[in-house]
């Protein structure tokens, strides 16, 4: 049986999980100085969730046409991230014009996100363990700081971005580059996350793979900590 040497750990619905929709919400209207009564607020999240407008969040219902091609591989550059999940949100009538880019400022935020309850003591002991530790996230935006301010950055050795490489999960490219900056073999490296097809990719290069149930950080508690069982 192969030694792990390595963990990659997804990043949305792995080590930490976005805010609900009201609050993203709540917050843009906060930063704008736009006045919503709560009723009014609860629906207009409500349509923005269900037009997949929160990255992190629920996928949309339906995808217009116009953003249908870009939607696929929107990951793989930061305006295009952008440019999509701005135009999901504006099929949702909302008071000022501003909002829609606020939403977008709102959830890369550090507020925005929640660490799962047992990340930091799993990173922590993967790095006691000697451990070599990456984040590999097809994202549109450079997510080290909110690592830094949830103090999850300490333990991580490199951080893998599909916007930064015009690549996404579950390229295997991405993957070996990943690998490659662990300084390891795919086949000594384990890939988490909670995508079962993105993350699940892993396997095409020789990775392990453990998937992660996509929940509410309250509601798995200790989802990460049968990756110590598996590096032990």
């Amino acid at each position: 049986m192969t030694t792990i040497k390595g963990v990659l750990f997804d990043f949305s619905g792995t080590l930490l999980h976005i805010e609900p929709a009201e609050s993203w919400l709540r917050a843009a209207l906060t930063a704008s100085g736009t006045a919503m009564d709560e009723a009014e607020l609860a629906r207009r999240a409500a349509a923005l969730e269900r037009a997949g407008a929160l990255p992190g969040g629920a996928p949309p219902v339906e995808i217009p046409a116009a953003l249908a091609g870009q939607w696929e591989i929107r990951d793989r550059d930061a305006r295009l991230h952008r440019a999509v999940y701005t135009g999901l949100a504006r099929q949702v009538p909302l008071p000022a014009p501003e909002l829609y880019d606020a939403l977008y400022e709102r959830h890369k935020t550090a507020e925005a996100w929640r660490p799962y309850p047992d990340a930091a003591e799993v990173l922590a002991e993967l790095h006691r363990r000697g451990i070599r530790i990456g984040v590999l996230s097809n994202i549109g935006w450079d997510l080290r700081p909110v690592l830094r301010a949830h103090g999850l950055d300490r333990h991580v050795d490199t951080c893998v971005l599909s916007c930064e490489h015009g690549l996404q999960k579950p390229d295997p490219q991405l993957f070996a580059l990943a690998c490659r900056e662990l300084g390891l073999a795919p086949s000594d490296v384990l890939m988490v996350g909670d995508d079962r097809t993105a993350d699940g990719g892993a396997t095409a290069v020789g990775c392990a793979f453990l998937p992660v149930e996509h929940l509410p950080a309250d509601g798995r508690p200790d989802g990460l900590r049968p990756v110590l069982d598996l590096v032990g």
